[in-house]
């Protein structure tokens, strides 16, 4: 499982210019059982993702496809963990740590 950690290196006001698309790139993502939960940090100066996946890789080429990316309004650090535990309603995610 991936946490990725979006900061702003523009203003939010460009940010907001380029939301609808990162929105629908948000929702391919979804679409693609790759994301399970995202949203705004507190304050407003980027954003966090959860995603699942077993290639870094492939999370580093969509992160790098994400519209606030591409026009440079934001850098993303990406941090991969083991969920050996989850709620419930994640159980699907759990992971066994490597051996």
């Amino acid at each position: 499982m991936f946490v990725l950690e979006l900061t702003y290196t523009a203003p939010v006001e460009r940010a907001d210019e380029l939301l609808e698309a990162h929105v629908a790139w948000l929702d391919a993502q979804y679409e693609a059982g790759v994301f399970i939960a995202s949203g705004r940090k507190v304050p407003r100066d980027g954003g966090v993702i959860l995603a699942v996946g077993d290639d870094r890789a492939r999370i580093e080429e969509i992160a790098a496809a994400d519209p606030f990316t591409v026009a440079g309004v934001c850098a993303y650090r990406i941090t991969e963990f083991v969920a050996t535990k989850t709620a419930p309603g994640l159980a699907s995610y759990r992971e066994q740590p490597p051996a």
